[in-house]
Order: structure tokens, then C-alpha cells, then sequence
């Protein structure tokens, strides 16, 4: 009898502690819903932050083999798992908000973790992408205040977080704007933002990060040139001018407001860290470079996700996502999400 019952109980212990061997800690919350926090999280930008508001009708996140890794499928994010979205919301022990476009086709129930606004390729002003910027989404999230949708108690308990990721730094054909042009330019897009801020903060929000821009140098749609080894310093310049202006006006909306409920996220040592890490790290495998892209087209007219008229695929995917750092052109895998997430996470207690 007694042998009976010590093998049911290593029964027990291993059916519970089998989950950890696969997932770990953050798939066993995944597994049993461990979300209790209470926090609304309110997100606007781009692609760095959407989670499935832009159309399934042309953005290549609807497309295979977008979502490989998470949730498995094509769902609307721009790589191949998780983004910094999910990422913040996991911090706040919150499910990731859902996206604006499908607020009408959910239980209420999933309003209450807040709302996702941002949508893949656009700006602080228009750009190539026909799609809202942060101006119209946050007149979006205006709106469902007035509808009463949220409340001002809602906006007590919330946090908002908005993502640049330097769109507006783009031309037609890819390329960084004309430096002449790019000291002033800056300025006025810093400024927005500072617009931007304070709109969301008198909205009712009292907690708003913004990120800084990431090194646009080390995109793999900038090092391509180099074959990957190495960053392009000239965009690298325009991050860290951009970043330098944002420190300057986050500091006088703190002292404006006489708080500090605005602060910034530091996206581009988060990814030069991590990029450096994976360059330092021996126990990866030899053939990874974090400068190269884990998804890519198989010639210069296609891109990841592309197929030609019969259907037959026209990108090609690395062995080993989990090990990259971008997923495509110009947007970090999971991996690297993920090693950004570790790398801002001292940061991210300023929300409290």
C-alpha cells in the first residue's frame, strides 16, 4: 500500500512539473492564465507595437510564415512571435490589449486590459502607409472615452505606451531623407511627440513611456550593403540625434507637469546590447549573425512572406529563429524582442 501510494505521488509531481521541462515559468502562465495584474495598457505607433490592426488585405504579418513561432500562425504582428507589446503587458502580468480594428468582434470582457491603437508602417505624421497616425489613434482612443467605453477610473489604473520606430525617416524607395533636410525635420517630429504625450496624458493617463529610436543603421534593410557585417553610421546618427532631442523634451514635460509620468524607453541600447551579446556569445552557433535577418526573399524583388503567381514561395527561413535577432528586413524575431524585454526591463518599473 505504501509503495502504492509514494508512486502516485511521483506520479503527481512529475504530470505537474512536465509542463516547466517544455514551456518554462513564462509558458506555464501562458498554459494557466496566471494574468492578475490590474492595469490598462493603452499602445500606439507601428509595427513594432501592432498587434493585428493593420489589413489582412496587403500587410505581409497576415502572411505566412509571419507568427511561426507565436501563436503559430499568421495573427497580425510583424515577426515571428511576440512583440514588445506582449512583452510590456506580460510585465504588467496583463494579456497583451487587443487591437482596435477587433474591439467590436470580442466579449467586452477583453476590453479591460486596455487597447492596442498602433498599426504596422505608420508615423508621428503620414507616411507611405495609408493606414492612421499616431494623431488619429490617439483621437480613436479619445472617442472611446467619450462613448464611455473607459472610464476615469479606468484611466486611473492605466499606462500608455507608444512606439516610434523612425518611419517617418523613410522615402519611397527605402532610404533615410536627405541630411540637409533632417536636423529641422527631426525637430518638428520630436515635437509632435511631445503633442502626442501630452494629449494621451490629459486624456486621464498618468503613466506614458515612449521609446526612443532604435540604431536605424543596424536594420538589416541598412547593413544589406555590408552583407550584414556591419551597421550603416549615418542612420545611426539620426537615432541618436532623435533621441537627444526626445531626452530634452521629456525632461521639460516632467517639469511642465511638475511629475514624472512621462519617461523613455532606451530601444537603442536595448538592441545594440543584445545584437553585441549575440556577437559575444559562444555558445551560439557559429553561422548565426545578428546583423542578417532570419526570414528573407530569395532575390532582391521579394521579400519575407512573398509567393509568385502560382502560389509558390519566394522567401527562404532560417534553421534557428529562436536564435536571430531580426525576423525580416526591418523588424526584430521574438528572440530578439525578447533579449530587448530583459535589456528594459530595470526600465519598465517606472511604470509604478
Amino acid at each position: 500500500m505504501e509503495k502504492q501510494t509514494v508512486s502516485s505521488l511521483f506520479s503527481l509531481l512529475f504530470a505537474f512539473l512536465l509542463p516547466f521541462a517544455f514551456t518554462g515559468v513564462q509558458g506555464i502562465k501562458e498554459l494557466y492564465g496566471v494574468y492578475n495584474g490590474t492595469a490598462k495598457l493603452f499602445v500606439f505607433g507601428d509595427s513594432y507595437a501592432d498587434t493585428g490592426n493593420s489589413p489582412v488585405s496587403w500587410a505581409g504579418s497576415w502572411k505566412q510564415p509571419y507568427g511561426v513561432t507565436f501563436p503559430g500562425k499568421p495573427a497580425g504582428r510583424f515577426s515571428d512571435g511576440r512583440v514588445l507589446t506582449d512583452y510590456i503587458a506580460l510585465f504588467l502580468r496583463i494579456r497583451s490589449p487587443i487591437p482596435y480594428k477587433w474591439r467590436k468582434y470580442v466579449n467586452k470582457s477583453k476590453l479591460r486590459y486596455g487597447m492596442n491603437f498602433a498599426y504596422g508602417g505608420t508615423g508621428v505624421f503620414n507616411t507611405l502607409i495609408d493606414q492612421p497616425n499616431m494623431t488619429l489613434q490617439i483621437d480613436f482612443f479619445k472617442k472611446l472615452i467619450q462613448q464611455k467605453v473607459y472610464t476615469k477610473q479606468d484611466l486611473d489604473s492605466s499606462i500608455a505606451f507608444l512606439s516610434v520606430a523612425g518611419n517617418d525617416y523613410y522615402t519611397s524607395n527605402g532610404k533615410i531623407r536627405n541630411q540637409t533636410e533632417m536636423p529641422d525635420f527631426t525637430k518638428s517630429v520630436v515635437n509632435q511627440i511631445s503633442i502626442n504625450l501630452k494629449r494621451i496624458y490629459d486624456l486621464g493617463v498618468k503613466k506614458i513611456a515612449v521609446t526612443g529610436l532604435q540604431a536605424l543603421g543596424c536594420l538589416p534593410g541598412q547593413t544589406l550593403a555590408s552583407s550584414f557585417q556591419q551597421c550603416s553610421e549615418t542612420p545611426n546618427l539620426v537615432s541618436k540625434f532623435h533621441n537627444q532631442l526626445l531626452v530634452q523634451e521629456v525632461q521639460k514635460l516632467n517639469l511642465e507637469k511638475k511629475t514624472l509620468a512621462f519617461f523613455i524607453l532606451d530601444i537603442y541600447s536595448a538592441f545594440t546590447s543584445a545584437i553585441n551579446n549575440l556577437k559575444n556569445h559562444t555558445g551560439q552557433s557559429k553561422s548565426v549573425n545578428p546583423l542578417q535577418p532570419c526570414c528573407v526573399g530569395t532575390s532582391v524583388e521579394f521579400s519575407c512572406g512573398s509567393v509568385n503567381e502560382k502560389g509558390e514561395k519566394k522567401y527562404s527561413v532560417c534553421k534557428n529563429p529562436e536564435e536571430s535577432i531580426f525576423w525580416d528586413m526591418g523588424h526584430p524575431s521574438q528572440n530578439g524582442w525578447h533579449s530587448v524585454y530583459l535589456n528594459l526591463h530595470s526600465s519598465l518599473h517606472q511604470f509604478y
